[in-house]
């Protein structure tokens, strides 16, 4: 992970911890970040998948888009992205993109209304920590007179994913245990306030948990005291999300490419697709009814090298058709993965191809999406 920004670096409430848990530090988005522990990337990745590992995202951007109510406030987010968030339910989440003119992705970015009365009005924002700056900035300009933007600066974001993350967050915070994926609620845990939303970026089940900065680490070491939990680093963090099929701004999606392009079409919903009231609406619906030219697809490589971003993807007849956007290793898969952008015409599942890797191309085939299954928690319907 070396997405670096200038300048000195920033530390998260946790950083002195991460040292004392002997993570490597290494830069990320303008701030230190443990990329991993001594146990080492695979470890932490097989662990999470098989019991919860936590993992410090105290960088991204959390913020309050506050107006007089929650009409008022939706609507105006509404005009900077595809969703539906007027019809967005009280306690529950939706994942969406902030989109520029021509229709490409500023940034993802997650909002969840309260489930509170008392707070209506309000929408909370996460946004990724290398563009936060940049999406304030155009939410700000956006924004009627009677909405405003409030960043929060002293609160820490962490995250609990894993097959085990319920069980260990219902001995700390009861009402966790009550949360359907995408939803969230205010709740106390061992008594310290936080905002709880079961939701992540690892495919698994699982909680990211927003505290005060100073009551971050009391609830990270009670969490990590439980033999279930073990700390997690960035570079698991980045296997997790390819193997869940996720995409990584900056990487798999960026401001040229399309949500429709990008394989995240599900953001727009039906009000909004018939409404075509969104920056870039022309071009998206156009490309949401077929008049698309390239898209993200994963690949499955043959022999063990990983591609990387970047490597160049050909057809049977050596054409070039594609270009790698994110790859590595996949440990659940034992296997070498990667997502990538494609022609449309050889976008189909299945399809035989070759990525350039030092210069010798690889057998791949392209793959379904998720490459794991995903494993996100829904309640039963009733």
């Amino acid at each position: 992970m070396s997405d670096a920004a200038d300048g000195p670096l920033l530390d998260t409430p946790l950083s002195d911890l991460h040292r004392e848990l002997g993570a490597r530090m290494v830069p990320f988005a303008g701030y230190a970040m443990p990329v991993q522990y001594p146990a080492g990337i695979i470890a932490e990745h097989n662990w999470t998948r098989e019991s919860a590992g936590l993992f410090d995202v105290s960088h991204m951007g959390q913020a309050f888009l506050v107006g007089p109510d929650h009409e008022t406030t939706a609507r105006a987010l509404e005009r900077m992205v595809p969703s539906d968030i007027v019809g967005l339910k009280p306690g529950r989440q939706r994942y969406s993109v902030l989109l520029n003119e021509a229709g490409g992705i500023i940034d993802d970015l997650m909002v969840t209304r309260s489930i509170s009365p008392d707070d209506d009005g309000r929408l909370f924002l996460v946004v990724n920590a290398s563009r936060k700056a940049v999406d304030y900035d155009v939410i700000r300009a956006g924004l009627p007179a009677d909405v405003r933007l409030d960043p929060v600066e002293d609160r820490a974001l962490v995250a609990l994913q894993g097959p085990k993350a319920a069980e260990v967050m219902a001995l700390h915070a009861p009402a966790a245990a009550d949360l359907d994926f995408m939803t969230a609620a205010s709740m106390e845990f061992d008594g310290i306030d936080c905002h709880v939303s079961r939701s992540g970026y690892s495919g698994e089940d699982g909680y990211e948990i927003s505290v005060k900065a100073g009551a971050a680490e009391a609830l990270v070491k009670a969490l990590l005291a439980d033999e279930r939990v073990k700390p997690v680093g960035l570079g698991a963090r980045d296997s997790l999300r390819l193997e869940a099929g996720l995409c990584l701004y900056g990487h798999d999606i960026d401001e040229t490419t399309s949500p429709v392009e990008g394989a995240i079409a599900f953001v727009l919903q039906k009000r909004r697709r018939e409404a075509a009231d969104f920056p870039g609406a022309a071009r998206i619906l156009s490309e949401f009814g077929g008049n698309v030219s390239r898209l993200r697809v994963g690949l499955k490589l043959e022999g063990r090298a990983p591609a990387r971003e970047g490597a160049e993807i050909r057809n049977e007849s050596g054409e070039t058709v594609g270009v790698v956007t994110s790859g590595g290793f996949a440990p659940t898969l034992g296997a070498p993965i990667a997502m990538g952008y494609m022609a449309k015409d050889f976008a189909t599942p299945g399809t035989k191809l070759e990525i350039v890797v030092r210069g010798k191309g690889l057998a791949a085939t392209v793959a379904e999406l998720p490459f794991v299954q995903q494993r996100y928690y829904r309640k039963p319907k009733s």
